[in-house]
C-alpha cells in the first residue's frame, strides 16, 4: 500500500499566536459575520477559546467556506499505547470543520454540530511535529451545513479525516 500524499499540501510549521483566551462577550460579536469573528481570534481582537490553549490547537487561516487549524501533538496527549489520543485528533477535526461552517454564516447566525464522523488512518505521535487540519464546507441549506476535514502531517500524508453536519439558526433576541 502506498502512502497517500498531497504533494501540493506540504506545509511549514508555525507558532501558536500569543492571544488572549476566554469567551467573547455578546457585544463583541454582535454584527460580525462568522468569517469576521473567526479571523478576529488569531489577531487577538476576540479571545481564543480556553480549550485552544489546553490542546495546543489554533486557527491558522480562514476564508469563506474553509478553515485551517494547526496543532502540536505532544506527550501531554498520549494514550496508554504511547500514541496521541484520538480525542485530541477529533477535537482538531471538529474545530476545523465547525469553523469552516462558521465562515459562511451571516451576522446573527449560529451553528451547533448535529453529528460528526471521524476516520483514523495513521497514528499521530508526539515526535511527529506539528500537524494541520483543513476543513471545507461541502453544502449549505437554510437549516444545515455539511463540512469535511483532513489532518495532515508536514509531508502531506493524510492521518485522519472527518465529516460533520451542523444545524443553523438565528440568534434569539432577548
Amino acid at each position: 500500500m502506498q502512502d497517500v500524499k498531497n504533494a501540493d499540501q506540504k506545509f511549514t510549521p508555525s507558532i501558536m499566536p500569543d492571544v488572549p483566551f476566554g469567551i467573547a462577550r455578546p457585544e463583541q460579536v454582535i454584527g460580525l459575520s462568522g468569517l469576521e469573528a473567526i479571523r478576529s481570534i488569531p489577531t487577538g481582537a476576540l479571545p481564543a477559546p480556553p480549550m485552544a490553549r489546553t490542546l495546543q490547537q489554533w486557527i491558522e487561516t480562514a476564508e469563506k467556506g474553509r478553515a485551517e487549524f494547526r496543532g502540536n501533538p505532544s506527550q501531554e496527549y498520549l494514550n496508554p499505547m504511547g500514541l496521541v489520543h484520538g480525542g485530541w485528533t477529533m477535537a482538531l477535526l471538529d474545530s476545523a470543520m465547525g469553523c469552516a461552517v462558521q465562515t459562511i454564516l451571516d451576522a446573527g447566525e449560529i451553528y451547533v454540530s448535529l453529528g460528526t464522523e471521524v476516520k483514523f488512518l495513521r497514528p499521530i505521535t508526539a515526535k511527529m511535529g506539528q500537524v494541520r487540519a483543513i476543513g471545507t464546507v461541502i453544502d449549505r441549506t437554510r437549516q444545515t451545513a455539511s463540512a469535511e476535514a483532513r489532518v495532515e502531517d508536514q509531508s502531506g500524508r493524510i492521518l485522519a479525516t472527518g465529516t460533520t453536519t451542523c444545524f443553523l439558526s438565528l440568534v434569539k433576541k432577548g
